[in-house]
């Protein structure tokens, strides 16, 4: 959207929650990783303009699909966003209209799904309207990044669908990247989450192994970078979070049994990346043990909700985990983010829980301080400093200086 608007298009922003809407109509933004100023910006311009209304997409010429793609409760994918939306298209679907897919999901998506849906509108892909795959790409807190400056891979169903997709991109970003089906594009985006997933899994399981030998893995995969060439580091942490590593693998290996295979190779990395709260958890019920303190008497502080440094996302955030799992232990549980301030409902957790403060003062009523997001904002010096109890589960305490016999490695 932003960079749509930014190359000088004329867009509607369109959700179904009218919260949101009213939010954009008065310049407040809600999406901190787009700046302060971006959606003031936007809500004063006449070339944009937010909507509630799904009648109003047939006035587009081109209709951009970034819809969630969670799991069932088996690990299934969950569809019914894209198909709801895409039935939603269908009724204001006209001649010439250009629709993209951007949610991540299985090679064929596209194709078998939405295709289908459309053409019982009586049009025909690829004659009268055009179908692309082109995945979305962000990295919500980098700011040497942004939609405009990676590259975009769009494949159309059809070579005319792929040129209009490829052509509408390459006015917005700054390299658009044409691939031969949209098929290519959606295996391509899983395999790009797929390798970080299995990367993180493998850190994760060589953090396990070398802190019962007492090696920092920290120190040694920084050891390792040193290669300039045939690796790139991978940190571990206390778990996978955001809308795509967790969840994505899971649309392949779904996929591959519906062809006859199997993808033990990602299912193992998924289970080592979900087996990481337990760890941190573990750890730290160990190290109050340590302190002849249990975890049903102690007073714990988790540092960080969000699932990755610097942005207040908190989908799948492995934090919410480390805290209900703690909780079931008995412990009694506080956190704080400078990110976000107060929790809400989700589909799996309602822990009903505000950010407490965070002070020299506030560290010492803790038993225990457990890191599980790594912000630019904490002064890692001064939780060192005043915190009975610390298990790191970030490497943050690496460059802190004085006495270390109070931090654990998790």
């Amino acid at each position: 959207m932003r960079a749509f608007f930014k190359a000088g298009y004329p867009v509607i922003g369109y959700d179904v929650d009218p919260a949101k809407i009213e939010k954009i109509h008065k310049g407040e933004n809600y999406l901190k990783h787009l700046g302060e100023d971006f959606i003031a910006e936007m809500s004063q311009a006449d070339s944009f303009d937010a909507t509630a209304d799904f009648s109003r997409l047939g006035e587009a010429d081109a209709l951009l699909l970034c819809v969630p793609t969670p799991l069932g409760k088996h690990l299934e994918p969950d569809l019914s966003y894209v198909e709801v939306t895409t039935e939603a298209i269908a009724k204001t679907l006209r001649k010439g209209q250009l629709v993209v897919l951007e949610s991540t999901t299985y090679p064929g998506t596209t194709r078998q799904v939405m295709q289908p849906v459309l053409e019982k509108t009586g049009l025909k892909c690829g004659e009268d309207f055009f179908l692309a795959y082109s995945p979305e790409r962000e990295d919500p807190g980098r700011k040497n990044f942004n939609t405009q400056t990676i590259p975009k891979l769009v494949g159309g169903i059809g070579e005319e669908a792929g040129k209009m997709a490829l052509e509408l991109y390459s006015a917005a970003v700054s390299k658009a990247i044409p691939v031969s089906s949209a098929e290519v594009a959606e295996s391509a985006k899983l395999l790009e989450n797929i390798y970080r997933s299995v990367n993180i899994a493998l850190v994760n399981e060589m953090k396990v192994v070398l802190d019962a030998m007492d090696i920092d893995i920290w120190e040694v995969v920084d050891a390792a970078a040193t290669k300039p060439f045939g690796f790139q580091a991978f940190y571990p942490g206390p778990g996978l979070g955001g809308h795509c590593i967790p969840i994505d693998p899971y649309y392949l290996t779904w996929k591959a049994r519906e062809v006859g295979h199997t993808t033990r190779f990602i299912e193992l990395a998924g289970e080592v990346n979900h087996s990481m709260p337990d760890y941190v958890v573990n750890k730290t019920m160990l190290a109050l043990n340590k302190n002849k303190k249990a975890v049903a008497a102690s007073k714990i502080l988790v540092l960080g909700l969000a699932y990755k440094p610097n942005v207040d996302d908190i989908r799948e955030s492995p934090s919410f985990e480390i805290i209900e799992k703690l909780q079931e232990l008995g412990g009694d549980v506080y956190y704080n983010d400078p990110h976000v301030p107060a929790t809400h409902k989700m589909r799996e957790y309602d822990l009903q829980m505000e950010s407490v403060e965070l002070t020299a003062d506030t560290l010492k009523q803790y038993d225990c301080v457990v890191i599980a997001t790594n912000h630019e904002a904490y002064d890692w010096q001064m939780i060192a400093d005043n915190a009975k109890l610390v298990i790191d589960s970030r490497g943050a305490l690496r460059g802190v200086s004085g006495k270390r016999d109070h931090i654990v490695n998790a």
